[in-house]
């Protein structure tokens, strides 16, 4: 019996590749086989990372761009999977939320998916390969003082099974809607939000999920290899929750 989920041969795009969920999944694939290319704005962080990785590359562009993205992309004509994990947050309810906050959240979460996945797709359908998408809980319920980025994160569950159904024999796509889990992402939110109670807002965070704790990046990575993997040949359209209980509670 073949050792399951193993990408050996293939090559894996990852948007926010640099750090986070996007490092771990950079890290998770290239130990299951596969040569990465990382996608961030970080150079710094996306050099030191591909050096670490056998085969890796990378490449800065802001996703948010079109020409930039085509000419970021330019060059790939072997691709087997993308995985969309650049986002941004933003807290604050409807009346909270300034327009230009709301127009660039959606164009990093919403547009920045569109356009790296538009011009990803010519490889990927030819090599019959997969994408994930990183969405959020947030896509699925409701969660307080978040409604610009809900409204992303809902974006992007409607898209991953928009796209399935227009490529269902071509390419697999797929989301997955992580709880908090425990990155630069959620220290940037605590320092900017909630500076001078960050123990207490963290100890609160943890308990958001009924497991009582923050889920780990390479949780997220692991289910993000099974989703990219031939035994998961079968898995198409879907939304897959990995939140410590948050969205059954």
């Amino acid at each position: 019996m073949s050792t399951p989920f193993r990408i050996d041969g293939r090559t894996a795009l990852v948007t926010g590749g640099a750090s986070g969920i996007g490092e771990q999944t950079c890290r998770i694939f290239t130990e299951a086989g596969a040569t990465v290319i990382i996608v961030d704005i970080d150079e710094a962080k996306a050099a030191k990372l591909a050096a670490e990785l056998p085969g890796a590359s990378y490449r800065i562009f802001d996703i948010t761009d079109e020409a930039a993205t085509r000419a970021g992309l330019e060059g790939i004509d072997k691709l087997d999977i993308l995985v969309n994990n650049a986002g941004i947050g933003l807290v604050g309810g409807a009346e909270e939320t300034e327009a230009d906050d709301f127009d660039r959240i959606f164009r990093v979460n919403v547009r920045g998916l569109y356009l790296v996945t538009k011009f990803c797709l010519p490889p990927l359908r030819a090599a019959k390969g997969c994408i994930v998408n990183i969405g959020s809980v947030a896509g699925l319920v409701g969660v307080k003082r978040r409604f610009a980025y809900c409204g992303t994160k809902g974006a992007v569950i409607a898209m991953t099974r928009q796209l399935a159904v227009d490529y269902p024999t071509e390419i697999r796509v797929n989301c997955i809607a992580p709880g908090t889990v425990d990155t630069p992402f959620v220290e940037g939110y605590l320092e900017k939000y909630h500076k001078h109670e960050k123990d207490k807002v963290r100890a609160e965070l943890n308990q958001r999920q009924p497991v009582g704790r923050l889920g780990q990046p390479g949780e997220i990575a692991y289910l993000a290899l099974y989703l990219c993997s031939d035994q998961a040949a079968f898995v198409n359209g879907s939304v897959v929750s990995i939140d410590g209980g948050w969205t059954a509670a």
